[in-house]
């Protein structure tokens, strides 16, 4: 129910109370009743139409509600029901009985005995009053007679004694024909004599019929039953009182005339009690005769009061229990639609109701029991994302590892691998996921080390060595998988360990590509070699070539000529091969045994430029082009061995093109420099420079590039081996990287070399 039926029904309730209240004050409030009675019935209706059209309204929308199925519809449905039936069956029985006792009531009211002791009451006090009057008249025609014999200087002194000796009298007066006063005497009570004094009609009555008796002044004389005589005019001044006016008798005169004709006039107030009675009398007669009269009338009058009760008490009870049920079925909407948020998963609080009973307090605990449930599901969720975030950070740090790591179940199956073993074994990891590493296409030799290693393991942990070593390691060579790149055996050490039984059990692999580190080591064998050799060979070369210059010098002379042109031919051979001899032992001493790099700043652009003034005649014939990116930073840099680098690179190119005489391009060799923006280990943007040399020659060969830098590889029938492992050796001992790599498209080779160190920045 919306807030606007709320008050709306509570506006009405309000002016329906106080209608009510007015139209059954207006019951008993005869001057009230007459005026406003219609006015109040109309209000109370119109008030009943309108909380019928609230009812109205607010049955059509609970209909709806019900028809198009909203929840907590059918609970406030009944609930309305159950509270409307409990406010209206009460008043339909109340009403029932009160129009029943209200129409025998009436009738009751108006029974014979009640109307004839009315009417005998009446009597009785006009009765009394014409006993009053009676005895006022006796006492008046005793007056007459004495006024009659008196002399008329008299009459004041008999008017007076009448006063004084008559309790009640309020004036005695003796008045003419017309109406006009002779002479009077007043009582205790002083009254307005031109007021009191006859009227013509009392003058003619007490004429005709010799007296003129009667009671007035007062409402209780009143006759208000029907077909009575219209009572005297009455001064409302005055209070009930008894007028006698009787005709004093005149003697004729001696002479034979008679007086003017006069009249006694006394007026005595009645007795206060009999007036009091008459009025009380009177007043409860009337009354009665006009409800008697109106009987029918005040019955429909109540009944429709009543009718008109009991339907704004029907509305009353509607709205009422709308309202009720409302207050009673919003808690329990709210606990239901919380349960049902809760069984969605909308843990969100629901709204409070204010209330200090045990509604209030069960919504306090749902809310309470869905903060809980919200707390443990937030608890759950962060541990469940921070578990997200931790396998992510180790499926990173797996992802990223040089190593290559696999885990496979207790059948040799792959259950799962990172992306080094698919660079270091050449195999697509996702393809081979759920397959024995045995069925996997050359993979063969690198599944039965595996087994074997682990099948060793259990065999030593069974004899009882090895207790405590809970993982094995060896080293293993295993061919490339056909149609690779690198055709050399690939070397691998290797680590395995079982994974624990309660998680499923299997094993775990971790293996690592250290054909780099083998070439290393060769590489460092070959210098140690190559300086014994240089050491060996190089003392006996001086004293061969020593000896055959001597042999020479001694027998040119003692031998014919042909003798002595083979001599000096033979001589000549000796000298020049202890030569070569000499110049090979030096490479493999400058190889054994490279000065220390001698670092200063050095601009590298400058360096390339002198080195290509040697290849570069400037005639347009060059095959050698320069691209030196302009404000290339200062490297540290020892000048001799990156000149004897560069010379290396350049004649190696060279070479390379040499070895194409038939060719569809022309021979190119590019010498480029640039600087290189990368992020460092702690975040921060640093500069390399990177010197590369690029030809289009035939490139390496595939067994050359994976063994380049290892002594004495070549592919030249006249080198030795040594150039790019020194190249490489200058390089590292600039704290350099050094890479070679043949073009996609076969056009051709790369050298590049990365220079790390800059030199410090000199502020001006």
């Amino acid at each position: 129910m919306t807030q606007v039926l709320r008050y709306l029904f509570v506006v009405a309730g309000a002016v329906c109370c106080i209608l009510l209240f007015l139209l059954a004050s207006a019951s008993d409030n005869t001057g009230f009743f007459d005026r406003y009675y219609a006015w109040l019935l109309g209000l109370n209706a119109a008030v009943a139409v309108a909380l019928l059209l609230l009812v109205g309204v607010s049955l059509f929308r609970l209909y709806a509600r019900y028809k198009s199925g909203k929840f907590g519809s059918r609970l406030m449905t009944r609930l309305v029901m159950l509270f409307a039936a409990i406010g209206v069956l009460p008043g339909l029985v109340i009403f029932l009985v009160s129009v029943q006792f209200v129409s025998h009531s009436i009738e009751s009211w108006f029974n014979v005995r009640v109307e004839e002791a009315l009417e005998a009451g009446l009597d009785l006090g006009r009765t009394a009053l014409q006993s009053s009057l009676d005895e006022l008249q006796v006492s008046a025609r005793g007056t007459v007679r004495e006024l009659a014999d008196a002399p008329f200087y008299a009459t004041p002194t008999i008017l007076a004694r009448f006063v004084r000796e008559h309790q009640g009298v309020q004036s005695a007066m003796i008045v003419d024909a017309d109406g006009g006063l002779v002479s009077s005497a007043m009582g205790e009570r002083r009254i307005n004599v031109s007021a009191e004094l006859p009227s013509p009609a009392m003058l003619h009555k007490a004429a005709t019929e010799n007296v003129y008796a009667a009671p007035e002044g007062g409402s209780e004389l009143r006759d208000d039953r029907v077909g009575a005589p219209a009572p005297p005019p009455v001064d409302p001044s005055n209070v009930l009182r008894l007028r006698v006016l009787l005709p004093v008798p005149d003697p004729v005169q001696p002479n034979g005339t008679r007086l003017a004709p006069r009249y006694l006039q006394v007026i005595q107030a009645a007795p206060a009690q009999v007036a009091a009675d008459g009025e009380m009398l009177r007043t409860a007669y009337s009354e009665y005769k006009e409800r008697f009269v109106a009987r029918v009338g005040l019955r429909q009058m109540y009944i429709e009061t009543l009718t008109l009760t009991l339907l704004l008490a029907v509305f009353g009870a509607i709205a009422a229990a709308f309202l009720i049920a409302n207050d009673l079925a919003q808690p329990l909407l709210l606990l239901a639609e919380g349960t049902r948020a809760v069984a969605e998963g909308d843990l969100s609080p629901r709204p409070i109701v204010a209330s200090s009973d045990e509604l209030g307090t069960l919504t306090q605990s749902f809310n309470t029991m869905t903060r809980q449930l919200s707390d443990a599901r937030s608890a759950v969720e962060r541990n469940r994302i921070a578990l997200q975030n931790a396998k992510a950070h180790l499926e990173s740090v797996l992802a990223n590892m040089s190593a290559g790591v696999m885990v496979l179940d207790s059948e040799f199956r792959l259950v799962t691998c990172n992306d080094s073993v698919e660079r270091i074994l050449q195999q697509p990891g996702a393809a081979i996921v759920g397959k024995p590493l045995a069925d996997v296409e050359g993979m063969t030799e690198f599944a039965a080390a595996v087994t074997n290693a682990f099948s060793a393991q259990s065999a030593q942990s069974a004899a009882g060595r090895n207790a405590q070593r809970l993982h094995w390691q060896r080293q293993i060579d295993i061919p490339r998988r056909p149609g690779a790149v690198e055709e050399h055996d690939l070397t691998l050490l290797m680590r395995g360990s079982r994974l624990p039984q309660e998680g499923g059990g299997g094993y775990i692999v971790v293996f690592d590509d250290i054909t780099d580190v083998i070439s290393a080591q060769r590489s460092i064998a070959w210098g140690e070699v190559a300086r014994r050799l240089a050491h060996e060979i190089k003392n006996p070369l001086t004293p061969i070539q020593l000896s055959a210059e001597r042999l020479q010098m001694k027998l040119q002379s003692k031998l014919a000529p042909p003798d002595v042109e083979l001599l000096n031919k033979s001589a000549g051979t000796i000298v020049n091969q202890v030569a070569a001899m000499k110049r090979m032992v030096d490479d493999f001493r400058d190889y054994a045994r490279t000065p220390p790099a001698m670092l200063e700043a050095l601009d590298l652009n400058s360096l390339v430029e002198e080195i290509l003034h040697l290849y570069v005649s400037g005639d347009g014939k060059d095959i050698i082009h320069a691209s030196l990116a302009p404000y290339l930073p200062m490297i540290m840099g020892d000048p001799t061995q990156l000149r004897q680098v560069i010379h290396n690179l350049l004649q190696n190119a060279q070479d390379a093109l040499s070895d194409q005489p038939e060719r569809s391009v022309a021979p190119r060799i590019d010498v480029v420099t640039e600087a290189i923006h990368y992020q460092s280990a702690d975040g921060s943007t640093r500069i390399a420079v990177r010197l590369a040399i690029n030809d289009n020659g035939p490139g390496f060969a595939p067994k050359i590039l994976a063994r380049a830098f290892e002594p004495y590889v070549t592919s030249k029938a006249r080198g030795t081996g040594l150039g790019l492992a020194m190249v490489k050796k200058i390089v590292d001992e600039h704290g350099g990287r050094i890479d070679i790599q043949n073009h996609a498209d076969g056009s051709g080779a790369s050298v590049l070399i990365l220079l790390l160190k800059l030199a410090p920045v000199q502020l001006a």
